[in-house]
């Protein structure tokens, strides 16, 4: 059982603001990572070294839009469960997540033991 409450409203603002910030923030660098993640000319005249790079450049750029997207839909998931009234509990136990964990990731879903047991099962 854990000793953790959920934010207070203070807190709870607190975290609105960060994950608005943090959601602008993302948001911002999947513009840059969209133009980035463009395919590759192939018929520029460049060298093969050149080309191996820019490809290699691409695929870079598409992962990282990738998770950028993710982080995305998981911080408007978090604001989503603000209006709710549900954020800050763990989506598996149900017990309150840490208000630290909360304002590094303010999108997490589950309070550390949570989290650490499906890694743990995961890998």
């Amino acid at each position: 059982m854990s000793e953790e409450s959920l934010p207070s409203g203070e807190e709870l603002e607190e975290l609105r603001s960060l994950i608005e910030k943090t959601l602008a923030e993302v948001e911002a660098s999947l513009e840059d990572a969209r133009d980035d993640a463009k395919p590759v000319n192939l018929d520029l005249e460049i060298g093969r070294v050149s080309r191996v790079d820019a490809l290699q450049q691409q695929q870079f750029a598409v992962a990282r839009r990738g998770e950028l997207e993710t982080r995305q839909k998981q911080l408007r998931s978090a604001l989503s469960r603000i209006q709710a009234g549900s954020f800050g509990e763990c989506l598996r136990c149900e017990e309150p997540i840490g208000l630290r964990r909360l304002r590094v990731r303010p999108e997490s879903t589950q309070c550390r033991e949570c989290q650490e047991s499906a890694a743990t099962h995961a890998g």
